[in-house]
């Protein structure tokens, strides 16, 4: 009776949700994004939520809830019900800070993956003052120079520290880590000689790169970028394993229907391919993606993984 009983309830369970699934959606969709109005994933966010609002008849709202490097944005969202009308946004930074600080959420237990909509390669730049020109040179000065080449980043435990971490301990050398609050007070420092390389941007960087105010050595991805096809991957230019970029991602809280996840799937990847919404996110230095919720699983793990390693290896408390 107990077995029967059950096996109603999930039914009965079954048909309510493929019910909310084939009305879905029927009120505005929250889309919230973890940073404030204007960054790069605010304006991935908003090309590709505005598509949104006309694949699936009804309004995208954009909530901005910045601050704690994420965290208040993604604490919001998991307590969200699970209808599909509740999106989050995320970057590898909402992976990372879990693996530094306590936090109210479990990011792979309270979320369902949607899809990936963008990976953004960094540069590596060195200062015009050293005496560099590639990867290979920059790792033989530094080897030569244990501890005395000092590098930047946008804070203690941000991804640029740890893809620097990750870099150095491949490449078999020490340099000092100097962090920042935002990347912008990092290039005079890095153009005066004060900083003697850096991961960033290609959109930030690449006026003082056009302008030989700094001398771009490679980009951290897995292959060539098309904004700038001559700088090989840090891979290729002599330091295999390594491959780092920036990403953005939807995700809805957990027990959200499959149809729902599967149609903000269909409708999500669809969007990032139309060419007024991939042509924006490549106006952001990134590139549109695209991918099942399975592989976007699959990309997160292999993400928190890696950082896990980077922090323990090389000590890496949390700094607020």
């Amino acid at each position: 009776m107990l077995l029967l009983r059950g096996a109603c309830a999930a039914l009965l369970f079954s048909f309510a949700a493929q019910g909310a699934a084939q009305s879905y959606p029927d009120k505005p969709i929250r889309l919230i994004i973890p940073i404030a109005a204007g960054g790069g994933p605010d304006t991935i966010g908003r090309a590709v939520g505005m598509k949104l609002t006309d694949n699936l008849g009804q309004t995208v709202v954009v909530d901005n809830r910045a601050g704690a490097s994420g965290a208040i944005a993604v604490e919001l969202a998991s307590r969200a019900a699970p209808d599909g009308h509740t999106i989050l946004l995320i970057s590898a930074s909402q992976i990372i800070r879990p693996l530094l600080f306590k936090v109210p959420y479990d990011m792979f237990r309270d979320f369902v993956p949607v899809t990936q909509l963008s990976s953004q390669s960094y540069v590596l730049m060195a200062s015009p003052s050293l005496p560099v020109k590639t990867v290979s040179e920059l790792v033989t000065h530094a080897r030569a120079n244990p501890g005395k080449l000092n590098f930047a980043s946008v804070g203690q435990g941000s991804q640029i520290h740890l893809m620097t971490e990750l870099f150095r301990t491949l490449a078999k050398f020490q340099a000092v880590h100097v962090p920042y609050k935002g990347i912008g007070p990092a290039y005079p420092d890095l153009i005066s000689g004060n900083i003697q390389f850096m991961f960033g941007s290609i959109i930030t960087s690449q006026g003082h790169i056009r302008a030989k105010r700094l001398q771009a050595l490679a980009v951290s991805g897995p292959k060539r970028i098309k904004a700038a096809p001559e700088l090989p991957t840090v891979a290729e230019a002599g330091v295999p394993g390594f491959a780092v970029t920036q990403w953005y991602a939807f995700l809805v809280p957990a027990g959200t229907p499959r149809a729902i996840v599967e149609t903000l799937n269909k409708e999500t990847n669809k969007a990032l391919h139309q060419p007024d919404v991939s042509g924006r996110i490549a106006a952001e230095g990134s590139e549109a993606v695209g991918v099942t919720p399975q592989q976007l699983a699959a990309h997160m793990k292999s993400e928190r993984d890696k950082w896990a390693r980077v922090i323990k290896n090389a000590g890496i408390k949390g700094e607020e």
